[in-house]
């Protein structure tokens, strides 16, 4: 018998692969399953973005090889919507790379970065796969609390105790997936001086930033964070974009230099037709944002009265495409879901899936049609 690789013993397939599979054969099976788990936009990307990529079909590079840093257009986008929606800086030529969504930069990073044995802050609760690329590049995880006492932001008093020798980087999610946490100003600048004392570099994941939110942020708005942060950004989430799988990289060039020595041995660079639909949409006027935004606080209102009717605890003061709920003392988390799951026909998201601080909480997404979402709260009170 073959021995698998010892890089996978520890990873478990990604928990939505697994799940995603059973609902679809609930559904097959003729149950109307709701299916508020999963934050895959389920809206129309604009207009303008289906058009620039049915018209770059023609183009005379459309079908060749494309740059691995993505082409000078793409890039001068990128840097232009960081300019004008975080006020940031960013040179096209040399701190920029183009992804195929920014769970692919995860990787990148982690290769270009970790050797077997470096160590990894991970947030908990967190994006599940930081721990799985970190399994992959077999360095070591550890993990470091938020909570709702403190806002999901990191406690650096706390972090300042652990033994920090080996730690290579440091992961962030602002706004926060899954409790939709807003980016604070203040979390960033503790990141980056933390980052620069131990020689951590600090990444912030930040595909949230303009889904219910008022005031995004990006940490490269920190003075002096280009010398140890990396942003990744994507437009998946922004632009109903998500099966498009393009995002971003942004950090100093000899970090950008680094990952690309991994990234070059990975693709062969990113559809052109792609990536003209990006710039189209980052090329869009705030009145985009403005619109998607109207419907999902349509859609997040209603949820707070499904996450009501379940006797749930949750903050109004989020961002992002989910609500996280706490449930009620004596609730387990596995039970609700699985009763919602076989006795309503909603499928909803465990919070221990996100790290062990996430047990006793539940996720909703908002990627759902507001009749689904009436009809799912009709189930719950029925």
């Amino acid at each position: 018998m073959i021995e698998i690789a010892k890089r996978i013993q520890n990873v478990d397939e990604y928990y939505f692969a697994k799940k995603l599979r059973e609902v679809r054969e609930l559904q097959t099976s003729g149950k109307p399953i709701i299916n508020m788990g999963i934050g895959s936009p389920d809206l129309p990307p604009p207009t303008e973005v289906v058009t620039a990529l049915k018209d770059s079909l023609s183009d005379t590079l459309a079908h060749k090889y494309q740059p691995y840093i993505g082409l000078p257009a793409f890039r001068n986008a990128v840097a232009n919507f960081y300019q004008k929606h975080f006020f940031v800086d960013i040179n096209s030529a040399s701190e920029i790379i183009p992804l195929m969504g920014s769970k692919e930069g995860i990787m990148h990073i982690s290769m270009a970065f970790l050797n077997e044995g470096d160590s990894v802050l991970i947030p908990n609760p967190g994006y599940p796969t930081y721990t799985s690329v970190t399994n992959l590049v077999r360095a070591k995880a550890i993990y470091y609390n938020l909570d709702d006492e403190n806002h999901w932001q990191p406690n650096f008093e706390e972090l300042e105790k652990l033994d920090l020798s080996n730690v290579k980087i440091m992961w962030l999610n602002y706004p926060h997936m899954p409790t939709g946490a807003k980016a604070q100003k203040e979390t960033f600048k503790k990141a980056i001086a933390f980052g620069k004392k131990h020689n951590i570099v600090i990444v912030n994941d930040n595909p949230y930033s303009f889904i219910l939110n008022d005031n995004p942020n990006s940490i490269l708005q920190i003075d002096g964070a280009k010398d140890i942060a990396i942003e990744l950004n994507s437009i998946s989430k922004s632009f109903n974009m998500a099966g498009w799988r393009v995002g971003m990289l942004l950090t100093n060039e000899t970090f950008i230099k680094e990952i690309l020595k991994v990234k070059t041995q990975m693709d062969s660079g990113m559809f052109y037709g792609i990536q003209q639909g990006a710039i189209a949409a980052l090329n869009l006027s705030d009145n985009w944002f403005k619109g998607i935004n109207k419907i999902y606080d349509k859609r997040r209102k209603l949820v707070w009265q499904l996450a009501e009717k379940l006797n749930c605890m949750f903050d109004k003061n989020t961002a992002g495409m989910f609500v996280w709920a706490k449930l009620p003392e004596g609730k387990t988390t596995d039970k609700v879901v699985d009763e919602l799951l076989y006795k309503k026909d909603i499928f909803i998201t465990p919070g221990h899936i996100f790290g062990s601080n996430g047990d006793g909480y539940i996720r909703f997404s908002l990627c759902v049609d507001e009749r689904l979402i009436e009809e799912a709260i009709q189930r719950i009170t029925n």
